[in-house]
């Protein structure tokens, strides 16, 4: 990963990030892996459990998958 490249002062640019850092450091821990390919393996397992089984109450308790799935945008009608 690589460092935020926003301006010094703006918290907005990677909050979401950070955000969902703490969340994945609090809920799979800090150990050391004895190698890359499972700290990679412990991480994609992560992101999977996030966005398919974890329910988010800002997503009125749905996963974020499910969420997607039911986004519509609005179509802007001709005038």
């Amino acid at each position: 990963m690589r460092a935020s490249m926003g301006r010094v002062g703006s918290c907005y640019d990677n909050a979401v990030a950070e955000s969902f850092l703490a969340t994945m450091k609090a809920e799979i821990g800090t150990r050391v892996w004895a190698m890359r390919a499972e700290a990679r393996q412990a991480v994609f397992a992560y992101i999977n459990h996030y966005n398919h089984k974890r329910l988010h109450s800002t997503l009125q308790h749905r996963t974020p998958h499910e969420a997607r799935a039911c986004y519509r945008q609005p179509i802007a009608l001709a005038a």
